[in-house]
């Protein structure tokens, strides 16, 4: 069993708390209730510092625990599996790009133009790409500039 964080096959002398439940494949929060419920054992305690560590025989006696869901109280523990990461899901179609405002506003310049000149000062580029594209589906092609203006006109009008 490796123990160390760099694979090097040697066990570390003591380990924090934190890396003790990494080792068991726990967070460290559920680690800590499980050794206030006994089912782990609880760490030494430097002298000096204070700080709580597991020394290697612990390490081994906490794996252990873990590898055979029984804990040192005796109790069966059934532990959850890690959770994987799913990959991210593929979407079945190509993303489409969001057309740009710039673009709807240069390809429809002379409409906003004409339906600013109708008094319809408010209207956007992407509110007559939309109305544009549910009145002429085939695109505009050779239709009169005038009856693309007036049909966009009244659309908007209808939807405000």
């Amino acid at each position: 069993m490796t123990t160390s964080s760099d694979n090097s096959g040697e066990k570390k002398a003591a380990v924090s708390i934190k890396e003790m439940a990494a080792l068991c494949g726990l967070s460290r929060q559920r680690f800590m209730q499980l050794v206030k419920a006994g089912v782990f054992p609880p760490p030494l305690y430097d002298v000096q510092s204070k700080r709580p560590f597991y020394p290697e025989d612990l390490q081994s006696v906490c794996v252990e625990i873990r590898r055979r869901n029984c804990g040192i109280n005796g109790k069966v523990v059934m532990f959850y599996a890690r959770r994987v990461t799913a990959p991210p899901a593929v979407p079945t179609e190509p993303a489409r790009k969001p057309k740009s405002k710039r673009a709807d506003a240069g390809r429809y310049a002379d409409i906003l133009e004409g339906l600013r000149g109708l008094g319809m000062v408010t209207a956007t580029a992407t509110q007559v790409a939309d109305a544009v594209g549910e009145l002429f589906p085939q695109e505009i092609g050779s239709t009169d500039p005038a009856e693309v203006i007036r049909a966009v006109f009244l659309h908007l009008r209808r939807k405000n």
